[in-house]
């Protein structure tokens, strides 16, 4: 029966590096002679592993073990005596009574894969020979490798420089030693341990390579490996050219040969740039024309009325602001249609721009003309009536000023002649918006209300009523519109009588209503504060006269 030795073998936790080192490590085992018997990988890393390997101490006798043994010693016999024939030597006699031998002897020679073993058999027997020097343990070392050796399997890619290096405490760990040994190792090998990490290293040539030690921040010493550098060419003096050489003239005219198709490259590529430079342009001013041809024509412009260039004039080559009523007539061409109420506004920095001068000087140019300039946003316009139009200034939230106006007496117009359009300026946003007004007819001679002359108060009483929330019509509050004209609520009452208009005695009875310019005027008086209104609405001769807009309704059919 067969006796085992039993070791556990492991690749530590983390492993082994490669699979190289793994199949090496696995083949050194077979050369010893051990079997494994239980292989157990980690599931996370396959070369990472613990297992168990055994091997015999004693082979089993049999008998055809013996009887190999047997032959070969006799063969080795043969041998020996033909050899010593050969070579002139006497044979040397050996019967197996002066060499004696043993089971195990015989056992052992039979096959060379086991490992030798030693006999034990004459171990108490003081005259047996020595079969081997068993206590000289100092010539085993001549067997195992230097310390640069060693460490190669162990190297890794340097993280810090070129070359490759290990660190001391893996040394330490995989050899099973301690780092105080390892760090005694290689002080007899030569290296000195750095203090720092900042010491300078200290170089060991070994076989052409350079070694050296050092720390890294955490205070880990490290050995580093590289391959010696080894020039590869030597210094040597060159000779200056003689300017009295003949080469100089053939290298002067290379370099001349070669700048002159510099400068033709040069050239070429400047004419090639001014090329694309004209198509670019011609191009440029084609779209310019498409684009201007594509322009819908524009309406002729009063000769009073400065033209606005694309390009800002300067103040000094503008044209002197115009006075009186041509600067009220081209002023009236830049303004706009209110969307709050009858009349037309225009923005003072807008209308500045046009004629190309500064705000100051437009606004001083109005109010030499009589126009009121408000303080603040709050205060109330004051009319200021010029020819046939009435104007004021206001200004806006943001202390922006406008100027609004409106006709003094709006006709009606002539269905029959068409009206030009209105030139609207760019679109500026008005203090006093309000609806547009829709052009009066001319008053029905069905009137129950009497008659009033061109001069009647509602002209100017007209253009600050403001369209009702609800319902049709405007109206306007009298308080309101008596500080606006800057009378007092009297002076406006008895104007208003002199219209025709009157309030109801009682809230039941009917007010007197007054047509004027297609639309009916009527007093009333607030229940809840007591406030006086005056309002007024299209009247319905004026609705009939006026021309049908849109489309026409379609008419019922007969049942």
């Amino acid at each position: 029966m067969s006796l085992w030795e039993y070791k556990h073998i492991t690749s530590g936790p983390h492993g082994f590096a490669t699979p190289a080192l793994l199949e090496s490590y696995l083949n050194q085992l077979g050369k010893d002679e051990w079997e494994v018997i239980s292989f157990q990988p980690q599931p996370a890393n396959p070369l990472a592993f613990n297992g168990l390997a055994r091997r015999t101490t004693q082979r089993d006798w049999t008998l055809e073990s013996a009887a190999a043994a047997a032959a070969k010693v006799e063969a080795d016999k043969l041998r020996a005596e033909f050899s010593a024939k050969f070579q002139g030597t006497a044979p040397v006699a050996e019967t197996a009574a002066e060499k004696p031998t043993t089971l195990v002897s015989e056992t052992a020679a039979a096959d060379d894969s086991l490992r030798k073993l030693r006999d034990t058999t004459r171990d108490d027997d003081p005259d047996a020979p020595e079969e081997g020097d068993w206590d000289n343990w100092d010539n085993l070392d001549d067997d195992l490798p230097t310390l640069f050796d060693a460490i190669k399997p162990h190297l890794r890619k340097n993280q810090r420089g070129p070359g490759q290096a290990v660190g001391i405490g893996f040394l330490a760990k995989r050899w099973e030693q301690t780092e105080a040994d390892l760090v005694g190792a290689l002080k007899e090998c030569g290296f000195v341990p750095p203090e720092s990490e900042d010491t300078p290293p200290e170089y060991l040539e070994f076989e052409g390579d350079l070694y050296w030690l050092n720390l890294n921040n955490r205070h880990e010493l490290f050995l580093n490996t590289r391959e010696k550098p080894r020039p590869v060419f030597r210094i040597a003096a060159a000779k200056k050219l003689d300017p009295a050489d003949p080469v100089n003239a053939v290298l002067a005219e290379e370099a001349s040969a070669e700048q002159s198709e510099k400068t033709r490259r040069d050239a070429e590529r400047v004419a090639r740039e001014a090329e694309h430079a004209a198509r670019r342009a011609e191009r440029e001013a084609q779209r310019k024309a498409e684009l201007e041809n594509r322009k819908p024509e524009k309406t002729e412009i009063p000769a009073a009325v400065p033209v606005v260039s694309s390009e800002a004039a300067k103040p000094e080559a503008s044209a002197p602001l115009p006075t009186g009523e041509e600067l009220l007539a081209a002023i009236r061409a830049q303004m706009r249609r209110n969307r709050r109420g009858p009349g037309y506004s225009g923005s003072i920095s807008y209308l500045a721009r046009a004629f190309k001068h500064p705000d100051a000087d437009l606004v001083a140019a109005l109010v030499g003309l009589g126009l009121h300039m408000p303080e603040t946003p709050a205060d109330s316009p004051v009319l200021t009536t010029i020819g046939a139009h009435v104007y004021w200034l206001n200004k806006d939230s943001r202390g922006g000023i406008w100027i609004n106006g409106d006709e003094v007496a709006v006709q009606a117009p002539d269905a029959a002649q068409p009206q030009p359009e209105a030139i609207v300026p760019e679109s500026a946003p008005s203090a006093e918006v309000v609806p547009d007004k829709t052009p009066a007819p001319a008053p029905s001679p069905e009137a129950t209300s009497p008659e009033v002359d061109a001069v009647s108060p509602l002209a100017a009483v007209r253009l600050l009523l403001k369209a009702n929330k609800r319902g049709s019509g405007v109206s306007g509050e009298i308080g309101y519109l008596a500080r606006t004209l800057d009378k007092n609520d009297a002076e406006l009452m008895a104007a208003l009588t002199r219209a025709g208009l009157a309030l109801p005695a009682t809230e039941d009875d009917k007010p007197a209503f007054v047509e004027y310019e297609g639309e009916v005027f009527w007093l009333n008086k607030n229940a809840k504060d007591g406030s006086v209104w005056l309002n007024a609405k299209p009247s319905k001769a004026a609705a009939k006269k006026a021309p049908p807009t849109g489309k026409p309704r379609a008419k019922k059919a007969a049942k």
